[in-house]
């Protein structure tokens, strides 16, 4: 039972993600010199909004939640391999470096540059033909979003790698939601100005988190995401995901995240207090309505999000009590 169980969920995980099967052929289909000319004629240099797409293996990406999950509330880092075709940043492996920090510091030591340089050497004698192409890191529990530390860093990088992609995924949210919760982003050349950009979707920023969140998100943009696999990748994606399985398999998403569970409600009641002390000075003029309007069903998207998070998490458990400890009452 416990196999098929993890087929399933396996399958569910590709569904969730929308993770498409394609040619290995064309994936692995590779042109030195094409991909050299393509780096001396430097388009990105020239449209700061150049690269709109990444592609992800399911390989990396689950590396990455693994390696993202196994630090807990520390964050991770880690590094893209990959290649660029046209506008399209594609991922096809990714490789954990050691390396932690908390909340949005996250400080590669000169041990963790000598590891990468010894493994980029490493992979260039076995053959393999991927180039590095940029940095993961996790922030567990606060979204998917580049505080002033991660914009320097990415930025430092666009100067001197490009191209140069990074990567924020949050564990805690994952393990909540149930898919995984993830961002691609670029920063733009130091004293460009973005043109005035649609609302974005809409993200929950924990109070103590808004103010770097605003300060520097006109700094960087989002690329889309979508995720890829190959029949070649299927057995040591169902390697990786038997680990993976296991550990899910094993944790409950509301104990495991109860710290972030009260961390949210916490952060909820901050913001409706906040609401309420802007909702008692202001002035009954239609700016301040909007204003507040605007607080207002902020909190009320957060709180429903928390709030469906917690269904999430019980419906996991009320599954697995049913398929495991029923189907044992059942047998004796």
């Amino acid at each position: 039972m416990s196999k098929n169980g993890a087929a399933d969920a396996l399958k569910t995980f590709e569904i969730e993600n929308n993770i498409q099967t394609i040619d290995h052929d064309q994936l692995f289909k590779y042109d030195p010199q094409q991909y050299q000319q393509f780096l001396q004629s430097k388009p990105w240099s020239k449209d700061p909004h150049y690269f709109k797409h990444v592609k992800i293996s399911a390989i990396a990406l689950l590396k990455m939640v693994m390696h993202a999950r196994s630090g807990g509330k520390l964050e991770v880092m880690g590094m893209l391999m990959g290649k660029v075709e046209n506008n399209t940043m594609i991922i096809m492996d990714s490789f954990a470096l050691p390396v932690e920090g908390t909340e949005t510091r996250v400080n590669a030591q000169v041990e963790a540059y000598e590891y990468m340089v010894e493994y980029l050497e490493l992979i260039k004698q076995t053959g393999r033909l991927e180039n590095a192409l940029g940095w993961y890191h996790s922030h567990p529990g606060y979204g998917c979003w580049l505080s002033g530390i991660d914009v320097g860093t990415q930025s430092v990088n666009q100067q001197y790698s490009e191209p140069w992609l990074g990567i924020v995924i949050d564990p805690t949210r994952t393990v909540s939601a149930g898919k995984v919760e993830i961002g691609a982003f670029r920063t733009y050349p130091q004293g460009y100005k973005p043109p005035n950009e649609g609302p974005s979707e809409y993200q929950s920023i924990p109070l103590s988190k808004i103010e770097d969140f605003g300060v520097h998100c006109k700094q960087y943009y989002s690329l889309e995401i979508t995720y890829f696999k190959s029949s070649l990748d299927q057995q040591l994606l169902d390697k990786l995901w038997n680990k993976y399985w296991v550990n899910t398999l094993s944790s409950s998403p509301i104990f495991s995240n109860r710290d972030y569970i009260t961390g949210q409600i916490n952060d909820l009641s901050e913001k409706l207090e906040q609401a309420e002390t802007q909702l008692s000075h202001s002035r009954s003029s239609i700016l301040d309505k909007k204003k507040e309007e605007s607080l207002l069903s902020k909190v009320s998207k957060d709180s429903s999000k928390v709030t469906i998070e917690q269904v999430q998490g019980i419906m996991s458990q009320v599954f697995k009590n049913s398929i495991f400890n029923e189907c044992q009452t059942t047998k004796q």
